[in-house]
């Protein structure tokens, strides 16, 4: 199923790319030309947890840093949670303007991820074009070792995930963006589980001031797919942009920084206590050359 779902995706998307190319070979990061583009929804390439329609631009690369901190009622002693933390690294890269794919190692399980994230519709400031559209497919592998007899085989320690990623930026300081996701583990937990489970997503931006931002995210879980023991992940924070660098600080139950944890194995819960305080911080370096001006010296 998980085949049917990246290939509709594809074919979605290669439909578009007729239509939309120039969409596709001309955004800019962080800025529009007036009756055309409208400015980013987002300024992160992720929301909080989840991906945003952002891209990272034709050859920049991001650094990326993320942490997330043991659960704030942990009380004094832990530091409320400060002891014990969790890191992911991670690299992306856009390809042209509207193609970015990234790498990334996270101490949770041990995780490797990939992904690409393709964009081919851009909302426009005349609203010929009224919201911003991308697909997302992602694949980590959890390589930490397990005593027999729960050691995993190689497969199964794959998880594959696909999204339809939509946003709109409604006025200048308001953007809102749906996600659709479907998560396919090879081997759940528990095994009782679904393998493949379906979710939304959705994800808010409202501009505080031009350099700062309040940012929410939701990932409800329908039906019975998931163990009642999981929860939905919410997560509340704030973008702080300051020239090359982004800072995200935010509070989330969700302890997992890939798709898998946090969309179908969030095991903390906001009623109790058990928020994690975490913070993403990503530096872009540009590899475009950069135009002669055209000056003799």
């Amino acid at each position: 199923m998980i085949q049917r779902f990246l290939l509709c995706l594809i074919l979605c998307a290669w439909w578009q790319s007729s239509a939309a190319q120039d969409d596709l070979m001309s955004l800019a990061t962080d800025s529009a030309s007036p009756g055309e583009y409208a400015l980013p929804a987002f300024k992160g390439l992720r929301v909080i947890n989840g991906q945003s329609v952002q891209m990272a631009g034709r050859k920049n690369l991001q650094f990326a840093v993320s942490h997330r901190f043991d659960r704030l009622n942990r009380g004094a002693y832990d530091l409320f949670g400060l002891d014990g933390a969790l890191i992911r690294l991670g690299l992306d890269y856009g390809l042209t303007d509207g193609i970015t794919i990234g790498v990334g190692r996270s101490s949770y399980f041990k995780t490797y991820d990939a992904y690409a994230k393709y964009r081919f519709l851009r909302q426009t400031t005349d609203n010929r074009m009224p919201l911003t559209a991308a697909a997302f497919a992602s694949i980590n592998v959890r390589t930490q070792k397990l005593l027999p007899p729960d050691e995993l085989s190689g497969t199964d320690r794959l998880t594959y995930t696909a999204q339809l990623l939509l946003a709109r930026r409604f006025i200048d300081a308001f953007s809102l963006q749906l996600s659709p996701a479907y998560v396919y583990r090879v081997r759940p937990e528990p095994s009782l589980d679904d393998q493949g489970v379906l979710a939304l997503g959705i994800g808010g931006r409202y501009s505080l001031t031009r350099r700062i931002s309040l940012n929410g995210e939701y990932f409800y879980v329908p039906f019975d797919q998931i163990n009642g023991a999981y929860t939905n992940a919410l997560s509340i924070g704030f973008d702080i942009e300051t020239g090359g660098h982004v800072f995200q600080l935010h509070f989330t139950n969700s302890y997992g920084m890939t798709e898998r944890y946090f969309i179908t194995e969030t095991v903390d819960s906001w009623t109790d206590g058990d928020i994690h305080f975490g913070f993403n911080i990503t530096r872009t370096f540009s590899f475009e050359k950069k135009q002669a001006s055209g000056k003799k010296w």
